[in-house]
């Protein structure tokens, strides 16, 4: 009887260490798929790859949104691919923006330690919710929905945000709407906006007029 009962454990105990697996360091030679990056050999796997030193430098903020927000995604940080989790640092000078944007890869929950902030999301009922954090505070953004940050106090800001997926992607709509090459007519047409104002969005985003209408 002990020998039967001593077989079935070892076959569970076999099962289950074989399909264990404690994590997936990202591959980052190799393309970024569906499921993420392929696992890098655990032969070649370091103590680097669990740490990421990028978050405590501040990042340069000398740009048209006074904005800055350094990653740490799979892509910087490989010994997150597959864990469903990731961070960034956002850094704000006064007056800074980080424009209506959406994840569709991840909520995110974005954390105030110097400054304040004012943030806010839009829901997909158009219900709009905003606030100005203060340091301490924390305030979670919807995967997919739009939302923004903005630095209308005295003094820079500072936050950190932690992201439900190791890649929560990124979709800024200015950029989209403004900075890509369709005709300024057809995106003049698609958004209401008069074709001047198009034009000049498009000179401060970075946009072209190239394209043909199909």
């Amino acid at each position: 009887m002990i020998l039967p009962i001593f077989f079935i454990f070892s076959l569970i105990f076999a099962s289950s260490s074989a399909a264990a697996q404690d994590f997936c360091v990202g591959d980052l030679s190799r393309s970024y798929g569906p499921a993420g990056y392929s696992c890098k050999s655990p032969s070649k796997v370091t103590v680097n790859d669990f740490v990421f030193s990028g978050l405590g430098k501040a990042g340069n903020t000398s740009n048209i949104f006074k904005a800055s927000v350094t990653p740490a995604f799979a892509a910087q940080f490989p010994g997150v691919n597959g864990l469903g989790l990731s961070m960034a640092r956002m850094d704000l000078a006064v007056g800074g923006v980080v424009p209506m944007h959406s994840h569709p890869g991840g909520s995110k929950l974005l954390l105030v330690v110097q400054g304040s902030i004012l943030a806010g999301f839009i829901s997909s009922n158009n219900a709009v919710y905003y606030k100005t954090l203060y340091k301490g505070d924390t305030m979670v953004f919807p995967l997919g929905l739009l939302h923004f940050q903005i630095n209308l106090g005295e003094t820079a800001a500072v936050a950190f945000a932690t992201f439900s997926s190791p890649s929560p992607g990124l979709q800024i709509t200015s950029l989209s709407l403004f900075g890509n090459n369709l005709l300024t007519e057809l995106v003049a047409k698609t958004t209401f906006v008069g074709k001047a104002e198009v034009e000049r969005l498009k000179s401060v985003l970075g946009g072209t007029n190239s394209g043909v209408f199909v």
